[in-house]
């Protein structure tokens, strides 16, 4: 088979996250057989390490840590001995243990993205964690959720993904449905308290069938009626299972719901359950999943021949996520020679950690996403952060600030020309190599670049 640089490091930008040193060349010879075999190879998308803790026991630790921290602000010394060694400056406090935990998962994140072939999956997990987000300023369990709900449902059927997604604990917080309680249930009459709806319009609107599609106020109302119960053990009074999902019988609307024009009988957990399986069925689901893919992948403007195979892909399937990639893959305007995209914050940094061969700082890396207007798992809104070009345009003027400090920092003792075919290989226009090679410094080569045009998008 006649290698294909050129393809193969369109392959790296569009579908990965950018060539680390000798992958162009490793991928050459077949860089769409590359991307299907990394959808393909055993636990792809996976994080493996015991030290991350489970969002259950993330949201015990912290709350520990917080009563703790608490009484020990409250307490009040008990001699004057004590008073005078209060007395003494303090020494400067350890890292509080939400940040502890938040960097732990973050890193492990950077990580993933750093060591991986191409890069695919892991984006996969990225535009995944993206359609179903929650935010880290509401729950401490960001990172957990993200490695239980989409991770080990990322190359699975959407349904289950959904199921995962909905039903977590950091979701239920994030969306308020840990609150909501049906009005005519024991605990709604009891307590005199109600229905939110925004988990379930935000799954109808965001999550399956898109914006102003078949639902109506309805369909929302009565889908919230259905989620109520589900909801989180509490930690004050379970310390040993606090901050899991339980479902409340007494706190759930009673009797049979109709959502999309279809009845449901009251179940329990069923009853939600066989809506979110419908949903997932839906073709305008389908539709909306496979237009938001090649949004992401593709174009702002996603050819409508590329959003029909897609959908009927994964009509077909049952929701195989799988299959609509390896779809994607197979798919020949996904291969048109423009790079159409403006890389999101996150992929550029690690593009550039990868291209130069860099880990990173992990607090380096939090700070620039955060100045670039990405902080890691805390998107805007529940629609999370846009994949639309014009989003980031106005970003890039910070983003030269970074290349230029990241330059200064790693690349004093790194060659430009070198990480330009590192990164770029053919990709390379003859007016970045002029630029990269004519730099006055190695760092104005680097920051050069970091900025060239064929390095910001993909």
């Amino acid at each position: 088979m006649a290698r294909n640089p050129q393809e193969a490091a369109l392959a790296l930008h569009r579908f990965g996250f950018g060539p680390r040193s000798g992958s162009i060349e490793a991928i050459a010879g077949d860089p769409r057989g590359a991307l299907i075999a990394e959808l393909d190879r055993p636990g792809a998308g996976q994080i493996t390490k015991p030290d991350l803790p489970t969002s259950g026991a993330a949201n015990r630790a912290v709350f520990e840590y917080q009563a703790e921290r608490n009484a020990n602000q409250k307490r009040k010394p008990r001699d004057p001995a004590q008073a005078q060694m209060d007395a003494v400056p303090a020494q400067p406090e350890a890292m509080p243990l939400p940040r502890q935990l938040f960097r732990a998962e973050a890193r492990a994140r950077i990580d993933a993205a750093l060591n991986a072939e191409i890069g695919f999956v892991e984006r996969l997990v990225w535009f995944w964690s993206n359609h179903f987000c929650v935010n880290q300023e509401k729950t401490v369990m960001a990172g957990a959720y993200e490695r239980e709900a989409i991770r080990p449902n990322v190359l699975g059927r959407f349904n289950d993904m959904l199921l995962a997604a909905e039903g977590h604990p950091a979701m239920l917080l994030y969306l308020d449905n840990a609150q909501s309680i049906g009005p005519n249930s024991i605990a709604g009459i009891n307590r005199d308290r109600g229905l939110n709806e925004n988990l379930a319009r935000e799954i109808l609107e965001l999550h399956t069938l898109g914006v102003r599609t078949v639902y109506t106020q309805d369909d929302v109302t009565n889908f919230a009626k259905v989620l109520t119960g589900w909801t989180i053990r509490q930690t004050a009074s379970d310390p040993d299972h606090g901050g899991e999902f339980v479902y409340i019988k007494r706190a759930h609307e009673p009797g049979p719901q109709t959502v999309i024009g279809k009845e449901y009988d009251d179940d329990g957990t069923g009853q939600g359950r066989a809506v979110l399986a419908d949903l997932a069925r839906h073709p305008m689901t389908a539709k909306h999943v496979a237009t938001k893919l090649a949004l992401h992948f593709v174009s702002d403007d996603p050819p409508p021949a590329l959003v029909n195979r897609l959908t009927r892909r994964f009509l077909d399937t049952d929701g195989d996520l799988k299959g609509v990639a390896k779809m994607l893959v197979e798919a020949p305007e996904a291969w048109a020679p423009e790079q159409a995209k403006i890389k999101r914050p996150g992929e550029w940094i690690v593009a550039a950690l990868r291209a130069t061969g860099e880990a990173g700082e992990i607090g380096r890396i939090i700070q620039a996403q955060n100045l670039l207007g990405e902080p890691l798992w805390r998107p805007p809104a529940p629609k999370g952060f846009s994949d639309e070009n014009a989003a980031w345009l106005d970003g890039l003027a910070q983003r030269l600030d970074i290349a230029n400090t990241f330059a200064h920092r790693e690349g004093l003792a790194l060659e430009p020309a070198a990480i330009m075919d590192v990164a770029l290989g053919p990709l390379a226009s003859a007016e970045t190599r002029r630029a990269v090679t004519g730099a006055e410094s190695r760092p104005q080569g680097m920051t050069v670049l970091l900025m060239a045009p064929e390095f910001q998008r993909r």
